[in-house]
């Protein structure tokens, strides 16, 4: 039993979450490179896209309901997304600097997330193999991003 409707919201989310990050790292056990740890999360998201049951980002959904910064949801939904930036910055800090590792990070999750949605929308073959190729397009660069 929880004391209110946002309490079982975020404890949804937090299992949610959690079983997230212990299917990355089962995936990633069989990946040596950085590369590989890396597609494995791509593959990941192909999975889920293709699966029955997608319906989209339940973490999306939570946000698109409470966008004050200061909830809860809004709290846990932050806490996922940015550790999985981080899970991907840990990666590639195995093979560029820190601060590129972040950018690159940020980038790959900001394809990810972009890829989810067009998923949603029932296109989730073009997202996923689009999202992939510019993922491995900007790890492959031979200096970190900058703006224009």
């Amino acid at each position: 039993h929880f004391p209110s409707k946002d309490d079982l919201i975020v404890q949804v989310l937090d299992y949610r979450a959690r079983r997230f990050d212990r299917q990355l790292d089962r995936l990633a056990e069989g990946a040596v490179t950085p590369e590989q740890k890396i597609a494995t999360i791509f593959d990941w998201y192909e999975r889920w896209f293709r699966s029955a049951d997608f319906h989209g980002c339940l973490f999306a959904h939570a946000l698109a309901e409470f966008g004050n910064p200061e909830h809860p949801v809004f709290k846990a939904v932050a806490g996922q997304k940015n550790g999985l930036r981080r899970r991907m910055q840990s990666i590639l800090e195995d093979m560029m600097p820190p601060d590129r590792a972040a950018s690159t990070a940020a980038a790959l999750l900001m394809l990810i997330e972009g890829a989810t949605l067009m998923a949603e929308m029932g296109q989730a073959d073009t997202a996923i193999c689009d999202a992939r190729k510019a993922a491995f397009s900007i790890i492959a660069a031979p200096s970190a991003m900058t703006a224009p």
